[in-house]
Order: C-alpha cells, then structure tokens, then sequence
C-alpha cells in the first residue's frame, strides 16, 4: 500500500501513539488519532480558504505542530506544499509569485503585519483558531472531503536545494519517491511500536517529515523540536531513534568530552550519553554531509550506534548503512530501488525504480542538463568508490577538487577532516585553486580558539601528508561560522563560495605578493 496514499486517508493503524512537539517552551503531546482528527479538520479550513488539489501552499516556519498538521492537510486535500529555509528567507511574500503560491503559513512578523496586504491567503490565523479549540480533538473526524488517491508520479511537495549561491532549484518530488525511500529505510532499521523518533531537523526538508509519516502508517511515537531544544526533547521524551547531521553529532561529542573533563573510560562515556541522550537509544541517524570517522568512533565505541547513509534532494536516499550491515568509512550500500555506477571520470550516477523527479521545476540555465541525464539517472557531483561488498564509499565533490599551479589534484575532504578532528575545531575549508599551495579558513568550535594549539595540530596533520596536501597557512577564525550568517546551510555544511568571498581579502593575504 502506498504510504502517502495511507496517510491522506486515517492514522487508524496508529492508535495509542503520540506526537510530542514543543508549544509556548513546554513539550505537549498529541495522540496520533487525535493528530489525524485535527488534520482532517485543517484540510477542511484549507478547502474552506479556497485551496483545491493542485494548488501550492508555501510554509517559511520553524518545527511545530502547525507544519506538521498543514503538511498532512495538504495531502489529504491534494495541495502541493511549497517548504521554504527558515532563516535564508526573511519573508514569504516575494516567493509567493515566483513560485505561484496561491497560500501561505509564515513565522515572520512581516508577513503577518495587518498593515500590510499581500496576494494570497495568509492561512495563520485560521490554524491558530484551529489550534485553540480544544473541541477539535473530539468526536467524529470531519466529513464530507474527497478522499485523496496518490499515483507515483503525482507530486505532493516542492523542495529545494539549500545552495550557496544564487536561488535555490526547486524539485517537485514524487509519491513513488517517498513510498520508495520509507518502504527501505523500515525494511532496514524495522521501526515499530516500541520505537520514539526524535526529529529536530528542519521539516522544510522532506525526508524529516518522513519519519512523522512512519509513525502515522507503520506506528510508533515521534517528537518533533526546533533544532535548540533537541537535547532537552531528548532527556524528556528518551528517544530510540535519534535523526541529526554530522554538525549535531561533533557538537555532542564536543559537550560529552567537556562533561568527561579528560576522562577516557567506555563506562563514563556511556553514562555521560545516557544523561544527555537517554537511555534507550538504539541506532542515530546520519547523513548530508560527510561524517567524522572519529565521531563516529566516539559513539559506536560506547553502544550509541550511528548509522551513516548517503542521499541528495535528487535521489533521496541512496545508500545507508545499518544493522548487521555496516562498514567504517562507507555510506553503506544501495537500498531497494536504487542503482549505482561511476562515470569515466569516477562521479557517481544514480538511476532509481521511482526517481523525486527527472528534472527541476525551477533552476538555472543548464542545471538539468549538468544534473539529470537523458534515462532519468542523476549526476550527483561526488566522486565515489564501491568496493567488492557493495559498500559506497564518498571520496569529495567533483567540484571540490583543488588544481594548484603544478597542475596537481588535490582531493580536500580527507585533509579537512583531519583537521577537523582537534576538538576546538568546527570546520575547515580548504582553498588554492591554481596557487601554489593550500591554505584553510579554520571555524572554531566555539569563541576565543586556542590558535596556537589548532595551528600545532595543523602541523602535525602536514607531518602525516604529501608535500602538495599540507597546508602552509591558514585564517583561525575568531568566532564560529553559523547558518544565521549564510555560511553554513541549513543542514550545517560549508558554503564553500560564500567563505571565499566573505573573507577572499584574509585568504588572498595568507599568499602574499608573490604568489
């Protein structure tokens, strides 16, 4: 049965599981029938507002039960959701043409301002009402509207990219996608009754509004948090599944070793998680961007296993590592439906049974045809490996390779991850194309670095590299860089372009005149 089909027509499978969600600063909750009931009834206030299948809705929002009910109201109306980074855009209204939005959910004081016309139907206040009226949750769901029946090529959402320059590309993404990646991910990590999964990613990306339809259709409970209350969601509700980029995860270990005070022992370490986490973790989730092996090790060593996959907004998830099938320093292997080769210059293409699209809805000169090939495969950028196993290794972006003068290739990733394995260390980017040598712009993990211990560590990294891969100088920020800044994304990776040219001045002083 299709997935998105089930969650457009009841949660009747789901009785007797919750959704917790985070209102006015306290965690309250929602049994998923009543979850059901309320969305029933925000489809009617959609369709009372004019919204009729195939109209857009846009949502700019931080995670709360407002995204959640009007993402399941626009699936069971067949309205199209329209998710928009909250934080890149301070309003909704210049989107609401661009990407022919007939209605809009906004957090952003402009866009709520009475003062203030724009085109479209500003639906807040009618959820708002929705909200507060506590006879919602009772009796009977609401009757009367069509019941929605998904194909695998209708589309139910437009997501974007969250790159560094320029507007996003916008992807209408397929219910035979969506069926596809939920159907592999539970064949893999069996998510079931006694489950809790925590999200605290944005819902604005369409793969953590997965998991809420997981517990809808395959039943188990699910907390969903704005990113800073994640770890008090944690110790609250005690999950057993933990979904989180590699930044939350170094962040964590970070804030463990701090609580540890130089202590080394599994036990503590164990126990130290156990406070910060729960008790009842039984695998974490990972992906995005690349992780840490040394991360990775800090939470496997002490029985919080964290499982690294691979996936793009183009192809969903491709690759995952799992129980009984995992691999240090692999993305894991190919999940039903998904097919991989390399092309002659190594980049990795992925084919899929049900692709998120064969092209972007909205997007630059050129960006299909660089991205999607003419038989539906994707071109993902990434230079990768595949070992006998089947494992995918991700070896760094086709784009991130560094040509210095002597016309050597510089692969950055493993170089940036050894540096970013000191501790008060958050990222690293490399740069020196056509120079001759690299130098790095180094974030802190946290305010007033110790420069001269992060500039030893470099050393000690360049001790262990090829003449062309040490770094000979580098920028040792004074604060870290932040996503409120535009030079992390939402999911917490570098833009690389943005870095160049936010401090292009103190890079090109690190060469000098005479280079």
């Amino acid at each position: 049965m299709s997935i998105v089909n089930a969650v457009a027509l009841t949660a009747a499978r789901s009785a007797g599981h919750h959704i917790r969600y985070f209102r006015q600063g306290a965690l309250v909750g929602l049994s998923l029938s009543q979850l059901d009931v309320l969305a029933q009834r925000a489809a009617r206030l959609l369709h009372d507002l004019g919204l009729r299948p195939g109209d857009r809705l846009g949502i700019l929002a931080r995670n709360g039960i407002e995204w959640v009910l009007l993402d399941l109201a626009a699936i069971k109306l067949g309205v199209v959701t329209a998710g928009f980074e909250w934080g890149k855009f301070p309003s909704v209204r210049p989107l609401l043409a661009r990407y022919g939005l007939k209605a809009y959910y906004s957090d952003a004081p402009a866009d709520n301002d009475a003062a203030q016309a724009a085109e479209g139907v500003n639906v807040r206040a009618a959820l708002a009402a929705l909200l507060e009226d506590e006879s919602a949750l009772h009796g009977a769901p609401d009757a009367g509207m069509p019941v929605m029946t998904y194909g695998p090529r209708d589309v139910t959402t437009l997501k974007f990219t969250s790159g560094s320059t320029g507007e996003p590309k916008g992807l209408a993404a397929t219910v035979g996608s969506i069926d596809s990646s939920l159907y592999a991910a539970q064949s893999l990590f069996s998510h079931a009754a006694a489950d809790s999964l925590l999200v605290f990613m944005p819902l604005s990306l369409l793969q953590q509004r997965y998991w809420i339809y997981s517990a809808l259709v395959f039943g188990h409970d699910v907390t969903v948090a704005p990113f800073e209350f994640a770890l008090e969601a944690a110790r609250l509700v005690q999950p057993t599944v933990v979904m989180g980029v590699p930044g939350f995860y170094e962040s964590l270990k970070r804030q463990a070793e701090r609580q540890l005070g130089g202590g080394t022992a599994l036990a503590e370490r164990r126990e130290c998680l156990r406070s910060l986490l729960g008790s009842r973790v039984r695998y974490m989730w990972t992906g995005s961007a690349p992780a840490n092996p040394d991360t990775l090790a800090f939470f496997n060593e002490a029985d919080f296993p964290v499982y690294e996959g691979y996936g793009m907004n183009e192809t969903c998830i491709v690759t995952k590592n799992g129980p009984g099938s995992a691999r240090a320093g692999s993305v894991g292997r190919v999940m039903p439906n998904k097919r991989l080769r390399l092309d002659e210059q190594g980049v990795l293409i992925v084919g899929s049974d049900y692709p998120v699209n064969t092209r972007y809805a909205y997007c630059g000169e050129g960006d299909n045809e660089k991205t999607f090939l003419p038989g539906g495969e994707v071109r993902t950028g990434d230079l990768a490996r595949i070992d006998e196993d089947g494992f995918l290794y991700i070896l760094g972006r086709a784009d991130d390779v560094i040509v210095l003068a002597n016309g050597r290739n510089i692969h950055t990733r493993h170089v940036e991850e050894r540096i970013k394995s000191h501790p008060e260390v958050a990222e690293c980017v490399l740069f020196g194309a056509g120079r001759a040598y690299l130098v790095a712009v180094v974030s802190p993990a946290a305010g007033a670095p110790d420069v001269a211990a992060i500039q030893r560590h470099i050393q000690g990294v360049n001790e262990a590299a090829s003449a062309d891969e040490r770094v000979v100088k580098s920028l040792i920020l004074s604060e870290p860089i932040t996503v409120d800044s535009g030079l992390l994304t939402s999911q917490f990776k570098p833009r690389r372009k943005e870095i160049f040219r936010t401090f292009r001045g103190q890079i090109e002083n690190l060469y000098g005149a005479a280079s």
